[in-house]
């Protein structure tokens, strides 16, 4: 306390002494609210037991809120705003801020040029939170884990686990989609997998080989698309070419199960009576397809609701636990 006391006591001092991150003990000191109530009674004692005055030059800049949070998107598709699934994800999110003063960012954040922005708006602090949603590879990741702001992610990254996040319950959601081919009484079950590269994409397309293996199926029928509607097409193109036997295909997604159903009525397949379809999201038009599309539901507007109230816990120094919603399989003409 001798040496201490000769000097100006530091914030990294004043952190130290309360066991909290600079960040943390800033927050207290400046009295914003994004933090819990025992790191601030820690950071308290701490400034009492350090005689700690806080420079007031420094104090009106960290007391600046930007009043505003991003939602960083990891898409090649400069449209994936328009995405039916992602548009879904903006209603569900805006809905939650539309109660706070927060403005909302929407950011591509694939291309150099996109992570760049992100970067900077993290570094600059130009946003009080982050959702990141669809992250392919690590790159969002590694921007996240040095991020000086709360964030928060939709769905899993498939080489990081997140420490907050909101997801569906992809394989679960997989594995209801693929029994319920099997009790239809189909046993040369395909798949249309999403993009591999996402949490998603893996986790769905395990739910189909765990199915098929409890039935004794052989799962071998894999075509690999990109969740859009050209990719569905694509990859159903490629299965009618080498699995011509197929009687079922359990579809990654809506959209590529929309592609899906044109390449089958194209190649005269009569579906479900040929080939039956299963989809995933239930996105509001799988109701309105030729026939109108089996699939299984994942509440999408809550994922968006959920990230929303997760990240506004954390900017209000809480720590919530990650959530998983469940997902449930719609019945309709195509199975």
């Amino acid at each position: 306390m001798t040496d201490i006391s000769r000097r100006q006591v530091t914030l990294d001092e004043v952190a130290e002494r309360a066991g909290v991150s600079r960040s943390a003990a800033s927050r207290v000191i400046n009295n914003a609210p994004h933090v819990s109530k025992a790191k601030r009674e820690a950071v308290q004692r701490a400034v009492v037991d350090l005689g700690y005055v806080p420079n007031a030059t420094a104090r009106a800049l960290a007391t600046q809120q930007a009043g505003a949070v991003v939602l960083a998107i990891s898409s090649d598709n400069p449209q994936v705003f328009a995405d039916p699934f992602f548009a879904e994800v903006v209603v569900g999110v805006n809905s939650v801020l539309e109660e706070t003063e927060l403005e909302l960012m929407l950011l591509l954040a694939t291309s150099t040029r996109g992570q760049t922005r992100l970067e900077q708006l993290l570094r600059t602090r130009q946003a009080d939170g982050v959702m990141m949603m669809s992250t392919h590879g690590d790159t969002l990741a590694e921007l996240a884990d040095k991020a000086d702001v709360p964030v928060v992610f939709g769905g899993r990254p498939v080489n990081f686990e997140p420490r907050f996040y909101v997801d569906a319950d992809n394989r679960g959601g997989a594995r209801l989609a693929t029994e319920h081919l099997v009790d239809k009484g189909r046993t040369r079950i395909a798949t249309i997998t999403g993009r591999m590269d996402e949490g998603a994409g893996t986790a769905r397309f395990k739910g189909y080989q765990e199915a098929l293996a409890v039935a004794g199926l052989d799962a071998g029928r894999v075509a690999h698309g990109d969740f859009s509607e050209d990719g569905g097409s694509r990859a159903m193109a490629e299965l009618l070419s080498e699995h011509p036997d197929l009687d079922a295909v359990f579809i990654a997604s809506d959209q590529m199960a929309i592609g899906a159903l044109r390449v089958l009525t194209d190649a005269g397949r009569s579906v479900p009576g040929d080939v039956a379809i299963v989809g995933f999201n239930d996105i509001p038009s799988a109701r309105h397809t030729a026939p109108p599309l089996t699939t299984v539901n994942q509440p999408i507007q809550a994922l968006g609701r959920e990230m929303a109230r997760m990240l506004q816990s954390l900017m209000s120094g809480e720590t919530p636990s990650p959530l998983i919603l469940p997902t449930r399989l719609i019945q309709r003409a195509s199975t």
